[in-house]
């Protein structure tokens, strides 16, 4: 997934803190009256009133939760969700998951269905049953000279395909030439191609934000998810701030893309961002610790796209130096011992869902 202007980054629920400032001497009066004689306050005010007031203020506590808060996180703890995205692109990609997985340093990644590289990292997750590996699902092909198709027959979706046969290169592409209806087939298709590989994902995304890019495709990512029950990286629309963010990247959060995701019946983020780029190694890595340090509680996912930089890496994509030093970062001691300190909470969609399942 390749990070731009118009994608998700740093969006988080508002602290809903007591503010202790606007109390006032007539506030701390009634206080006290209450400790002493709450027979006092109670007999000034009908039961049923009381009774309502205080489901009113029982819904509202729980309007803000966080959804790290929801699925029976620590409260006050930031909670990340490492996510290896692009996997399936080329060799490099694959190999750099692998060594992320199988040596423990993360859990989480995407395969790319369309990709000439998908196929085998499907294989490898059946022969490794405790990875979190979903799919990206991806209706774009950016790059100029490693591309791709559909899954889909072309004829059923010509929407998608560019004059070279391809997927298009940009997002607002395919959202000028693909019907929603187009979307769910592609979509679903590259979920069915994994399952009749043996392997059903454990989550689904969007590669480059394109499932964002209208609202009737973010209807259909969310019907997908649903009707298939596997999670989406939805993020929480409902609330304000965050719908001012997604807006002010210019997605179309209109009040019925914020219904629809009220309506959502499986787990949210609270906020999404990526590992941005850096001129050096050590610039990237203190930029993410900046980028930690400044999240608010709640349950983050946090982007990457690790390879091992190579020639064929750097004639795919001129962010291989990026995407090199992102296979280092989180297997580097010191981002290893810096997680430990700041007390974040490290999970991934398969423990996700199973706190999701339990609170049902």
């Amino acid at each position: 997934m390749r990070i731009n202007t118009k994608q998700l980054q740093n969006y988080s629920n508002p602290n809903y803190r007591l503010a202790k400032q606007l109390i006032s001497a007539i506030g701390i009066f009634f206080l006290i009256a209450f400790i002493l004689s709450p027979a006092i306050l109670s007999a000034s005010k009908p039961p049923i009133v009381a009774k309502r007031k205080s489901a009113s203020i029982a819904k509202s506590n729980q309007q803000e939760r966080s959804w790290a808060e929801k699925l029976g996180f620590p409260s006050g703890k930031r909670v990340l969700l490492l996510h290896i995205d692009d996997v399936g692109m080329c060799p490099e990609a694959n190999t750099s998951t692998y060594h992320y997985i199988e040596k423990g340093f993360l859990n989480s990644a995407a395969v790319m269905m369309p990709c000439p590289n998908a196929e085998e990292v499907i294989l490898w997750a059946k022969g490794h049953p405790k990875a979190d590996i979903g799919l990206h699902l991806t209706l774009t092909s950016e790059w100029t000279n490693h591309r791709w198709g559909p899954v889909t027959d072309p004829k059923k979706v010509p929407g998608l395909i560019d004059p070279d046969g391809k997927l298009w290169h940009e997002v607002p592409d395919v959202v000028m030439h693909a019907s929603a209806k187009e979307v769910e087939t592609e979509i679903r298709a590259q979920i069915e191609k994994s399952i009749a590989l043996g392997y059903r994902p454990n989550h689904i995304d969007t590669h480059m934000g394109t499932l964002y890019g209208s609202p009737d495709y973010v209807k259909v990512f969310l019907k997908v998810a649903q009707e298939y029950g596997i999670p989406g990286n939805i993020i929480d629309v409902t609330n304000p701030q965050v719908a001012d963010n997604f807006k002010k990247q210019g997605y179309p959060i209109t009040e019925d893309v914020i219904n629809t995701v009220r309506n959502y019946k499986l787990p949210k983020l609270d906020n999404f961002t990526s590992v941005g780029p850096g001129e050096t190694y050590e610039i990237k890595r203190n930029s993410f610790f900046t980028l930690v340090k400044s999240l608010k509680e709640g349950l983050t996912e946090i982007i990457f796209h690790p390879s091992v930089p190579t020639e064929n890496l750097k004639s795919i994509t001129g962010s291989w130096k990026q995407r090199g030093w992102e296979g280092d970062l989180f297997a580097d001691p010191v981002v290893v011992k810096f997680l430990k300190t700041e007390g974040v909470i490290i999970t991934d969609w398969k423990e996700i869902m199973k706190r999701y399942n339990a609170k049902k």
